[in-house]
């Protein structure tokens, strides 16, 4: 089978130059960091803090470099139509996500530069490369906006939106969720542990379950019927979430109460940021499945 290319003026098409730029921001980042050492006997965090979202901002530029790198090179190769997956959902999914999973790396990573006495030029211009690789995901996705509703997919839709910003609250809790296992703070209460940890574990493989079915093409396979399955899980996501929201707002009275330090406060003000966030795109989700359940029904 001969490889078919794009022609010379796909090569300078908006979308094309974004994701040129995305992958040398990401390598660039990615080089920066890697070469960088910091001195952990000079940082006011513990050292398990530093690590886990260290490894959090490496693992988020690693994948979505290398995820931009074979689309674009299936983009360039024309080969994504031999994948079983839904490009224009697949693309628009990487770009947003990306978009949200880099800022977060952005804000992220200055926040464990500021912990530190001693800084080098080098993570100073990592951070600067990861906010320009935040803005090129967020370029691509406004070009990927721009085009017609039958190219962008389900996932360019309000709806699509919505879940990709769930999917993204739900990978934000993981390192926080780590960081309480490792080292609970005095003033908190295992029972708290256990009930956010299950809430945001359900609602993460909710996400999930529902970003594979959109990628695959899948919803015409499920048991149960798929607009319905999306209300419930809206509906799901909003309790529990609605839960550990209320969790995270008293994790904060009892840190005040308790006199915390100062890293523990900004860890479980990050979390309840988020989960209000989350908790605002399963209520917005929740109200668009159900006027699209009403629509059918009066259809």
């Amino acid at each position: 089978m001969p490889v078919i290319v794009l022609e010379a003026r796909d090569f300078i098409s908006p979308l094309f130059l974004v994701r040129t730029w995305e992958v040398l921001s990401g390598c660039t980042t990615l080089s920066l960091v890697a070469s960088s050492e910091f001195n952990k006997n000079s940082s006011n965090l513990e050292p398990s803090t530093f690590n886990t979202f260290r490894i959090f901002c490496m693992f988020t530029w690693c994948f979505f470099f290398v995820l931009t790198l074979l689309i674009h090179i299936l983009s360039v190769i024309q080969f994504h139509s031999l994948i079983p997956i839904s490009w224009k959902n697949l693309t628009m999914t990487v770009a947003v996500l990306g978009a949200l999973m880099c800022l977060s790396a952005s804000v992220v990573f200055p926040w464990i530069i500021k912990h530190h006495q001693t800084v080098s030029p080098r993570p100073v211009a990592a951070a600067v490369a990861s906010c320009l690789t935040f803005l090129a995901y967020t370029s691509e996705s406004y070009v990927l906006r721009t085009q017609a509703h039958e190219q962008r997919g389900y996932m360019g839709s309000m709806p699509g939106l919505l879940k990709i910003l769930q999917l993204w609250g739900g990978c934000q809790m993981i390192p926080l969720i780590v960081e309480v296992v490792c080292g609970l703070p005095s003033g908190l209460h295992m029972w708290q542990l256990w009930a956010s940890g299950v809430s945001y574990t359900v609602c993460i493989l909710m996400s999930l379950v529902t970003v594979v079915v959109i990628l695959g093409d899948l919803a015409g396979r499920c048991f149960l019927p798929f607009d319905r399955f999306l209300a419930g899980s809206s509906l799901i996501g909003v309790l529990l979430y609605m839960v550990a929201t209320v969790i995270c707002f008293t994790k904060i009275l009892q840190l005040t109460g308790s006199g915390q330090t100062a890293p523990d406060k900004e860890l479980v003000i990050m979390e309840t940021v988020i989960a209000s966030v989350t908790l605002l795109a399963y209520t917005v989700d929740m109200a668009f499945s159900i006027k699209l359940l009403c629509d059918r029904s009066h259809a």
